[in-house]
């Protein structure tokens, strides 16, 4: 569910979800003349194209992490791709300078999930009715707190340079593509936001709506119901999936 919310004259959210890859990708675009629009979805068309018509031989342009399977690095190869893809049609526009995106992407393989992620777009984890963030924010408010864990939260939440983004995908000449891995049992659900709707809705009240609703559908449709109810004045974009196994 995508919503361009009550203030944003368009809505520079893009998602794609792809079952039968195992795939749910979701970007917030930002840039003047709606170039962020573009962005994001130049970033998701990539990332979609490439984990859904490349193979696990190829060569492996951005290197290959040991540390992570064969999913895990193709998801990165992905980000990596749209990165350079967004910097590429920037230069087509004078319009497009400067735009970029966050961009966050799940690949389920088997009972594995891998994760990928730049900027302060989401993936939260569902299990045992218990909400769990997955990944972390690329901004200057998380990247205070990371240096200092007993900072004053409430203090660094009025600041101006809260919500600004410390790593994006184009925008930069270079973009730190984060990924998490880790095992799935069955029934978890994946929720995947961008900060239209975690911005304004705390993990309680997530966790809440989640429990709260009937199926992935209506759980999408209630998250941005209730971020725009709470005022958000951003885009507001929630995608929803269900992991069972086969």
């Amino acid at each position: 569910m995508t919503d361009k919310g009550r203030v944003r004259p368009v809505n520079e959210d893009c998602f794609a979800f792809e079952a039968a890859q195992g795939l749910c990708v979701v970007a917030d675009g930002m840039g003047g003349h709606n170039a962020g629009e573009v962005a994001a979805r130049v970033a998701v068309e990539t990332v979609v194209t490439f984990l859904t018509t490349s193979t696990s031989d190829n060569n492996w342009p951005f290197g290959f992490d040991p540390a992570l399977s064969t999913a895990g690095n193709r998801l990165r190869t992905a980000i990596q791709l749209a990165h350079m893809q967004v910097l590429e049609t920037a230069v087509t526009s004078q319009q497009y300078s400067g735009m970029g995106t966050t961009i966050v992407a799940s690949l389920v393989d088997g009972n594995q999930l891998s994760v990928g992620h730049v900027g302060d777009s989401r993936l939260y984890i569902l299990a045992n009715d218990r909400l769990r963030q997955v990944t972390h924010d690329d901004s200057w408010m998380a990247t205070m707190l990371a240096h200092n864990p007993s900072a004053d939260v409430a203090r660094l939440e009025q600041h101006p340079m809260r919500n600004a983004l410390t790593n994006v995908v184009g925008s930069r000449r270079r973009t730190d593509v984060h990924v998490v891995e880790e095992t799935l049992e069955g029934g978890e659900l994946l929720l995947l936001t961008t900060d239209g709707v975690h911005g304004v809705l705390d993990d309680a009240r997530l966790e809440q709506v989640i429990l709260d609703s009937n199926d992935v559908h209506d759980t999408a449709a209630s998250l941005v119901a209730a971020a725009l109810a709470r005022g958000s004045r951003d885009n507001c974009t929630a995608v929803v999936a269900r992991y069972l196994p086969e």
